[in-house]
């Protein structure tokens, strides 16, 4: 069904190959701009936005919108792993070798000794889930640590924090001001898990990807920019749970 949000949209200079929708979402104060997976686009605005006003948001969005579509559509397939000894596991940027333990020895997945122990599981999907909680349990604490300096120096509460499932998301903040960071991400070297966070952090101070929003990240990351580019190639080789 077109809406005047929608016909405002669609008057934008917006490639004729995009697929994208508009959603109305009561609890939103503000314009939201999603890409999935596949570069599909979905706008989410609140029940009484102003279509001119969305309008002129997403045309100041364009150009960066653009290159994450295309960057999205172009991606490769998510990466699979074996779970079989010797595959290789990242942990805040560090490889550690698989270890599958026999399950009477040990109970749970753990570092040890430079190898992560996954006690044999039945199947290659429990396996999976298995190391997917390690990361969940391991980089909640690790973030809980980690967030209260950047808080400080944006003069803001340190709010709960935890690794999670996101599906196709990196990061979210919760309307009760949580911020949920994907289990995938500790994969990544500090800097880059860092670049995560400060940006959820930052949309305590501003909503959506503006101009305002761009400046409070660089306030706490003047190097932003160049974590952006290393994020945007490290990701796609992220593993996310898929076995082989």
């Amino acid at each position: 069904m077109s809406t005047p949000v929608h016909q405002a949209i669609a008057a934008l200079p917006v490639p004729g190959e995009w697929t994208w929708q508009v959603v109305v979402r009561p609890r939103r104060r503000t314009l939201g701009i999603e890409v999935a997976d596949d570069g599909g686009v979905l706008f989410a605005v609140p029940p009484d936005a102003d279509p001119s006003a969305v309008a002129d948001a997403v045309r100041s969005r364009l150009p960066r919108l653009a290159l994450e579509v295309r960057r999205r559509q172009h991606r490769p397939a998510a990466p699979a792993k074996e779970l079989i000894g010797g595959t290789s596991f990242s942990y805040l940027g560090r490889r550690h070798r698989l270890k599958v333990v026999p399950a009477q020895r040990a109970r749970r997945v753990r570092l040890h000794r430079g190898w992560l122990e996954l006690p044999r599981p039945e199947s290659a999907d429990q396996g999976a889930r298995r190391i997917a909680e390690w990361y969940q349990m391991c980089g909640t604490r690790w973030l809980t640590a980690r967030l209260p300096p950047y808080a400080s120096r944006m003069g803001a509460p340190a709010p709960r924090i935890e690794a999670c499932e996101l599906g196709t998301r990196w990061g979210a903040l919760g309307v009760d001001g949580s911020v949920k960071v994907h289990w995938a991400v500790l994969q990544l070297p500090t800097a880059l898990v860092d670049l995560v966070l400060v940006h959820e952090l930052c949309h305590l101070r501003a909503t959506g990807h503006g101009a305002e929003f761009r400046r409070q990240v660089r306030l706490v990351l003047p190097d932003a920019d160049v974590r952006e580019q290393a994020f945007a190639k490290a990701e796609p080789e992220l593993w996310r749970g898929a076995v082989g």
